[in-house]
């Protein structure tokens, strides 16, 4: 019995989105918490992270793409 699998749609196996809001997130969120003093001290190297964490999976997704759309043997697929 060889029964094919539903495929997900595109919508949901996309990663911009998810980066994008992320890093929005996290961009708004270093806002509030550098504008609040003292308070939020412990939270900055958090946010910077997150922001760091998300321009360093947008950048390998973008190379991947790339090199996917290239033809790179090592490259992932459907990107």
């Amino acid at each position: 019995m060889n029964a094919r699998l539903p495929q997900f749609p595109s919508w949901l196996t996309d990663p911009r989105p998810v980066l994008a809001l992320g890093s929005a997130l996290f961009a708004i969120a270093t806002v509030v918490v550098w504008l609040g003093g003292d308070r939020w001290a412990t939270a900055r190297p958090v946010c910077l992270m997150g922001l760091a964490v998300g321009l360093l999976g947008y950048t390998i997704f973008v190379i991947q793409r790339r090199g996917a759309r290239r033809g790179d043997k090592g490259a992932q697929t459907g990107l």
